[in-house]
């Protein structure tokens, strides 16, 4: 095992009766309007001079994102009644709340909210992972896509991390940049996508930031190594500037090696992302944010080496527990033919010291949930979504 020296007012209220829960308000500098035309297919008619996947997959300089200027903008209003009339046959949203946390005194900006969630490769939902209670019908991506876009729509991060992204640039790309976001994919080099019949490309890691709140300072695709191998897990990590404040901080994504048997693999990996982040925060001087799916449960030694190392982090979902030392007892459950899963895998680390959480959205309960377990009609993936608000302490 290699030592780790680092391891010790806008539009208002958008959201009617799908979901009057939400209070949130979008702010309109941030989206812009696009009409969207009818009927169910009318959702993407939007996206036909965008590249399509197999292209993407296919030619290597297609990861450069086309310029957006060139790409008219979405009312998300408008995205979010297209995706209510897709579902309209299945049923509502959960309600998840968010949790208030308590904080050193008022921010002088305006929280930064970041959404964590493995969305599930549509490849491996329909061709790999054998949810034997999911119902086929219940992963049709025409649909499957409208349950994953109300689910970023409801919650309307400023950025977003994803995991087992393998509808890129024919969906997430497309209208997202319409949104306002700014988009970078980067695939893992042996997709088991690629191993599905009709697939999609391969799948990866992809983040998100609205432009009108963040410049990008700079951009990493890092391939992670283990035992000195180059492995075929990914991550990304980019350093913002917070348009309001001035201030920097580093948001990194990533998705760990899975599967029982690869700990040892996984602490590698996680000590390699580790001296990565070290390198781009500059010894911890440029505030972190860490989203991923780590495929570790908070006993194994991946986890260990976050929670102790010299970048000082702190897991955000630990904060809702009644000592703030607990993680969640879950944030995926389902049932493959090999018997029922219940595990804590997904976080959200940030640096505790120039950071605190001041709001997280509470998970689902086992009774939304339901006894089929994820996916579902209800939730388009085995893996549920995660959503902090940050704000910058006070510099001294």
């Amino acid at each position: 095992m290699p030592s780790c020296d680092v391891c010790p007012s806008g539009f208002g209220v958008l959201f009617s009766s799908r979901f009057p829960w939400a209070p949130r308000l979008v702010n309109s500098s941030s989206f812009s309007v696009y009409p969207m035309g009818n009927g169910t297919s009318r959702l993407y008619s939007a996206l036909a001079k965008t590249l399509n996947s197999s292209a993407a997959s296919q030619h290597p300089e297609y990861l450069v994102a086309p310029d957006p200027e060139h790409l008219e903008p979405i009312d998300p209003k408008e995205l979010l009644e297209e995706c209510r009339a897709v579902l309209h046959t299945r049923p509502p949203r959960f309600q998840r709340d968010f949790v208030a946390l308590p904080a050193d005194g008022p921010s002088s900006h305006p929280p930064i909210r970041v959404m964590q969630w493995n969305i599930l490769a549509q490849a491996l939902g329909e061709g790999k992972d054998n949810f034997v209670q999911c119902p086929m019908e219940a992963l049709k991506w025409e649909e499957r896509k409208c349950l994953i876009l109300e689910e970023i729509l409801a919650y309307q991060p400023d950025i977003l991390c994803l995991q087992e992204v393998d509808h890129y640039f024919d969906t997430f790309q497309p209208l997202l940049s319409r949104l306002g976001y700014q988009g970078t994919f980067f695939p893992k080099p042996w997709s088991p996508c690629l191993d599905v019949e009709h697939n999609n490309g391969p799948d990866g890691c992809a983040l998100f930031f609205l432009q009108n709140r963040f410049k990008l300072v700079n951009s990493a695709n890092i391939r992670l190594t283990a035992m000195t191998l180059k492995t075929n897990q990914v991550a990304i990590a980019q350093t913002l500037e917070c348009k309001e404040s001035s201030r920097q901080f580093c948001i990194a994504v990533t998705h760990l090696k899975a599967r029982t048997g690869w700990e040892r693999f996984r602490s590698a990996q996680g000590c390699d992302l580790l001296q990565n982040l070290q390198t781009i925060t500059q010894g911890a001087k440029i505030p972190l944010i860490v989203c991923g799916d780590f495929n570790a449960e908070p006993t194994e030694e991946v986890y260990k080496h976050f929670a102790s190392s010299s970048l000082n982090l702190n897991s955000a979902y630990k904060l809702l527990s009644a000592d703030g030392q607990s993680e969640p007892p879950y944030t995926t459950w389902k049932i493959r033919t090999s018997g029922e899963c219940r595990h804590t895998l997904d976080y959200i680390w940030y640096s505790r010291q120039a950071l605190s959480v001041r709001s997280a959205l509470d998970l689902l309960t086992e009774e939304q949930i339901g006894p089929n377990r994820l996916p579902s009609f209800n939730y388009p993936s085995d893996h549920l979504s995660l959503v902090c608000d940050f704000t910058f302490n006070e510099e001294p």
